[in-house]
């Protein structure tokens, strides 16, 4: 059926359901929706000035504040976010931290910091005082293996493993070899992958990217996004061809470590919106119990991103 043997697929498929109806046995309260992933920022660029390398041109939309977020979300029920560091502004957390800050109880953060300055440690744990749950690390050097090597990023996923912080990949199907190794090396790094690792980003999805990943929920400490739909598949609403592949992530992980998210601001660029997103696991998939899309729609975000 897959590189992955049979026996092994119906153990983990028993296990996930049986997981899935110990720790998710009550459906999902209305408005209490945690969107795990959204990036903001601000015109702003003389408080918030761009990270070396970006221009205001750069910046699409021009503005993604939390107000602007709000206006897509809350009307979908969606009360809990999960911001994520903006590229364009590199490792000046600054404007997600003020957000957070100015938001209580709304948000939580993953972070980007440079895993070869100084003191790893303490600049982790100072972000985690703020509001931070994970940090964001993605591929800069096509020798993954030897990056991940790195004594810095060592230290990132030792320290993650020590304080019960989030490591935060994206990545993508090419690399899912390499973070296989260091789930194994640090079994106690709680990681999460973004956007099914982008299998299907490239076309259609493929059965040796999607057993790639698959083979990843022998890990217990990880957590997989099901998330950034527009960009996958077809990428047009309602996303249902991506049916097949949520279904067989929630038949390997189990549905409690499974967390949708929408990727905003670019899941409401021109053809897509915010309801798209949210609702192909709500309403679309009619293979998932009510127990299991509140998992996927909070329940796993709260437990790992709002501590609860």
């Amino acid at each position: 059926m897959s590189t992955l043997s049979r026996r092994q697929f119906l153990t983990t498929a028993a296990t996930a359901a049986l997981g899935t109806q110990m720790s998710s046995c009550a459906t999902l309260a209305s408005g209490s929706a945690i969107d795990a992933h959204v990036h903001v920022w601000t015109p702003d660029t003389q408080r918030y000035p761009l990270a070396s390398g970006f221009e205001k041109k750069n910046m699409a939309p021009a503005s993604f504040t939390p107000e602007q977020l709000f206006a897509h979300c809350k009307p979908e029920g969606v009360s809990r976010i999960v911001l994520i560091q903006m590229s364009f502004y590199r490792y000046d957390n600054r404007y997600m931290l003020d957000a957070i800050a100015a938001h209580p109880g709304a948000f939580s953060g993953v972070a980007i910091i440079d895993e070869n300055a100084p003191d790893v440690r303490g600049r982790m744990k100072a972000l985690a005082k703020q509001g931070v749950r994970g940090f964001r690390i993605y591929t800069a050097s096509k020798d993954v293996e030897a990056w991940l090597a790195t004594p810095g990023m060592q230290e990132m996923w030792k320290v993650a493993a020590d304080e019960g912080l989030n490591i935060c990949l994206l990545i993508n199907p090419e690399t899912l070899a390499a973070v296989d190794k260091m789930c194994i090396k640090y079994p106690q790094t709680p990681v999460v992958v973004d956007h099914f690792a982008r299998v299907g980003m490239a076309g259609p999805v493929t059965r040796a990217h999607l057993d790639r990943l698959l083979h990843l929920s022998v890990h217990k400490k990880l957590t997989l996004k099901t998330s950034a739909f527009y960009a996958l598949g077809k990428k047009t609403p309602p996303y249902t061809d991506l049916a097949p592949m949520i279904k067989e992530c929630r038949d390997y992980f189990g549905a409690d470590r499974l967390m949708w998210a929408s990727d905003c601001p670019f899941q409401v660029d021109p053809g897509h919106t915010y309801k798209d997103s949210i609702a192909l696991i709500r309403d679309h998939l009619d293979f998932l119990t009510p127990s299991e899309k509140a998992a996927m729609l909070g329940k796993t975000a709260e437990r790992v991103f709002f501590g609860a």
